[in-house]
């Protein structure tokens, strides 16, 4: 299968080894993977702001950049639930790129979706010895529906003791811009889920968003708690190379 990578504004710009872990996981698989030009954006930023007809010209950009894809593979629940869920809101009255943001919709895929639901692959043959939690984030559990799929691929990681996290479905509260116009109620939910990561004994907090994970972490090291934090596909990648 040949895979186009969807690198992400913040992975691209802020974790580029995340993307570059993806591509070489997916290439240990067995498959091909390009990066098409011309990605940018999926628009979210701007959309969750109230600048729709800006998040629309975006959107139609990255439509476009993914139009000859097979098939189409991001790092963030986030991301893909924005192409999922809004482009059809959208595009309502442009039946063109309607018809192109349905062809997308149909072919993209959450990384840990594409590998266990897709692919059928929840072993990739990891080892990585640590004691972790899993933090849920908000846009793959509930808009993309996420919930085994990453689950499975920790599982199976041998010597990775998985533990749980205490109200693991409460949101971290980054939510993008959110935690720039609210910071003190953002700063106070971060605070009860950096909490909650404590308490829960883990080494490692594991995620599918850096959003997510960047603010969990900012936070962590503000008091700090010395917890590391990694994208599923960070220790994936280290449990291969081992």
């Amino acid at each position: 299968m040949k895979v186009s990578l969807f690198a992400t504004c913040l992975t691209n710009a802020l974790y580029p080894d995340v993307d570059l872990t993806m591509a070489k996981i997916l290439k240990h698989l067995g498959h091909t993977v390009d990066v098409p030009e011309g990605q940018v954006c999926c628009g979210q930023i701007a959309f969750n702001s109230g600048y729709v007809d800006d998040a629309r010209e975006v959107a139609r950009t990255l439509i476009d950049a993914f139009e000859r894809s097979e098939v189409v593979v991001g790092p963030s629940g986030s991301c893909i639930a924005m192409i999922h869920h809004y482009y059809p809101t959208l595009f309502e009255k442009e039946p063109a790129y309607l018809k192109k943001a349905e062809d997308l919709i149909h072919k993209s895929y959450e990384f840990t979706q594409f590998v266990v639901d897709i692919l059928k692959k929840p072993d990739l043959g990891a080892h990585y010895k640590a004691k972790a939690t899993y933090h849920p984030s908000c846009h793959a559990t509930r808009l993309l529906g996420i919930g085994e799929a990453p689950l499975k691929l920790l599982q199976h990681v041998k010597g990775l003791e998985l533990l749980p996290l205490p109200e693991a479905q409460l949101c971290c509260g980054f939510g993008g811009t959110f935690s720039v116009k609210m910071p003190k109620i953002s700063e106070a939910m971060v605070a009860e889920k950096a909490q909650h990561v404590l308490d829960s004994g883990a080494d490692i907090l594991l995620g599918l968003d850096m959003g997510c994970l960047m603010n969990i972490s900012g936070y962590l090291e503000k008091i700090n708690k010395p917890v590391k934090t990694m994208h599923i596909i960070q220790l994936l990648g280290e449990g291969i190379k081992s």
